[in-house]
């Protein structure tokens, strides 16, 4: 479906749980966050109800992100469903990695086609300062076991930060050609000024407004149509038609600011 810009709108993420195992320091406050219910957040069944109607629109690539998706409970059976969706070409997923050494081989018997590891830096220590809680080991053993589970094109998402991780990227291309690994590269952005994207560094997102193939849906159950800005419409459950269309022919044509909700509410 094109939107009022005639940009091809093929492209659906969907984020299912807004908790997270890590407290990245540019995603997460560092006291961490009220997470809602399990009571509050959509059901794998309409998850797949909205997907179903996207792919009727048009959508035929869906990603599953959070938070961290591999957190929430009965996720490989949520991939089994939207795989038996017709019309879905590319179903991926976004993770930091932490729980796929025991979970990458369910996710690829599942139907998995792709996944997207988060990694901003090789160092230990600094990994540990950059998600507070996190342990550089058990990401490089997500990234084998997802190698052993028979994933390629896996690629890995590096957050540029200047003067954090800026002189990594180099080493970074080196370990993404050693593990067969595509390097993604993010420049680091404030979600509430579109202007705070870092342009300093040649990376491949946050992708031109012009070039947008993107909508969003919320644990909770809305549809962001931009990234930054706080256009959002509940789902109607009722008419999951009309509730996308109003979301695709809303979009902007640049998005400006988003201050109703943070990056782990939104998965990116």
């Amino acid at each position: 479906m094109l939107d009022q810009y005639k940009r091809r709108i093929h492209y659906l993420r969907i984020s299912v749980t807004d908790r997270c195992n890590l407290r990245c320091v540019y995603c997460m406050p560092e006291e961490g966050v009220q997470m809602k219910s399990h009571h509050n957040i959509l059901s794998y069944e309409r998850i797949v109800d909205v997907a179903r109607e996207a792919v009727k629109l048009g959508i035929d690539k869906v990603r599953l992100t959070g938070g961290e998706p591999l957190v929430r409970k009965g996720i490989c059976d949520l991939v089994e469903q939207l795989k038996k969706i017709p019309g879905i070409a590319d179903l991926s997923l976004t993770t930091n990695g932490v729980l796929l050494p025991h979970m990458a081989e369910e996710l690829k018997m599942a139907g998995l086609d792709r996944l997207n590891v988060s990694l901003d830096t090789l160092n230990g220590e600094k990994y540990k300062r950059l998600t507070r809680v996190g342990d550089l080991s058990h990401v490089l053993r997500g990234i084998a076991a997802a190698k052993r589970s028979g994933f390629k094109g896996t690629k890995l998402n590096m957050v540029i930060i200047p003067g954090i991780n800026d002189d990594e990227v180099e080493a970074m291309k080196l370990f993404c050609r050693q593990q067969g690994l595509v390097l993604q590269r993010i420049n680091h952005y404030s979600l509430d000024r579109l202007d705070s994207i870092n342009r300093e560094y040649e990376a491949e997102r946050p992708l031109a407004c012009s070039c947008c193939n993107r909508i969003r849906l919320t644990a909770d159950g809305k549809i962001k149509p931009c990234l930054f800005s706080d256009i959002e419409y509940k789902v109607d459950f009722s008419d999951l038609e009309t509730s996308l269309k109003r979301a695709i022919m809303s979009k902007p044509q640049q998005g400006v600011a988003c201050q109703s909700r943070e990056n782990w509410q939104i998965g990116g």
